[in-house]
């Protein structure tokens, strides 16, 4: 018994603890991310800075043409401001999906690795896309700030919120994709036709408050919307009329999460490894 007894104490020491697990999985997530910029980007030229850059020229090219085009306010808040603070999410959102899109098909020899998991493969992807957008949109901002066309945020704490919850809700679409496009080639090749068709509920060129109050209840339904109206009520303050629920975004965006993690650790049967 004492043998015995001995034996199991020895096993539990050398258990790894939670928090070593975590310490794991961060670490292979931060390779996989190297993996894939260096698979995406290589090192010649600008390299890895391509995962900043390519973002500033999409937002920045749509910013300078809206604010050339456009009146310098609408609805009594700065162009810039509103073109900027809707882009960015927009870009975030939009990357993730693109990236998500057989992203286990494309990984799956890795998979093969006991330590890697689809999820830490989605992580990773969505990861690398936050990261650029985020950067990109702060660069164009700081930008636009020095030179005047917008100005600071009112209430930071409302701004961070809004791009917390749509993270989430970046990393739970792309959950969703990824397992999906392994299951039918059909959500594969519609993907792109459907982030286009869902411009007008995504929230980044309009407000709730700005349209009729009919298409204002089918907007408020779309997470993207919720979100973009906090970053927006952060970013403007009071003057903006910012229309959202933190208990609505934060109950959508833990549903879409838990059914993309349910297909996500489901997907290795559907993976072709080439």
């Amino acid at each position: 018994m004492k043998a015995l007894i001995k034996i199991v104490s020895n096993r539990s020491v050398h258990q790894p603890s939670i928090r070593s697990l975590f310490k794991i999985q961060g670490r292979v997530i931060g390779a996989l991310m190297l993996r894939e910029l260096h698979t995406r980007f290589g090192r010649e030229n600008l390299g890895y800075l391509w995962i900043i850059g390519e973002p500033i020229l999409f937002c920045l090219g749509v910013t300078i043409a809206w604010t050339a085009m456009r009146a310098p306010h609408e609805h009594g808040l700065p162009m810039t401001a509103i073109v900027l603070t809707g882009y960015v999410p927009l870009t975030m959102w939009r990357h993730s999906l693109v990236s998500a899109v057989r992203a286990f098909e494309a990984n799956g020899s890795l998979l093969f690795h006991r330590q890697v998991t689809p999820l830490d493969i989605i992580t990773a992807r969505v990861a690398l896309e936050v990261m650029g957008t985020l950067m990109a949109g702060l660069i164009v901002a700081v930008g636009a700030v020095l030179i005047g066309y917008m100005k600071p945020p009112e209430n930071y704490g409302l701004l961070y919120l809004g791009l917390g919850f749509h993270i989430l809700f970046c990393f739970a679409t792309a959950l969703l994709v990824a397992a999906l496009s392994e299951r039918s080639e059909i959500i594969e090749k519609t993907v792109s036709i459907f982030s286009y068709l869902a411009l007008p509920f995504s929230g980044a060129f309009v407000m709730a408050s700005w349209v009729t109050p009919k298409f204002q209840r089918i907007l408020l339904w779309s997470p993207s919307a919720q979100s973009i109206e906090m970053i927006r009520g952060g970013q403007f303050g009071a003057t903006a009329h910012a229309m959202y629920s933190i208990t609505y975004a934060l109950c959508i965006n833990f549903l879409l999460i838990l059914a993309g993690l349910s297909l996500t650790l489901r997907v290795r049967k559907f993976v072709k490894v080439q």
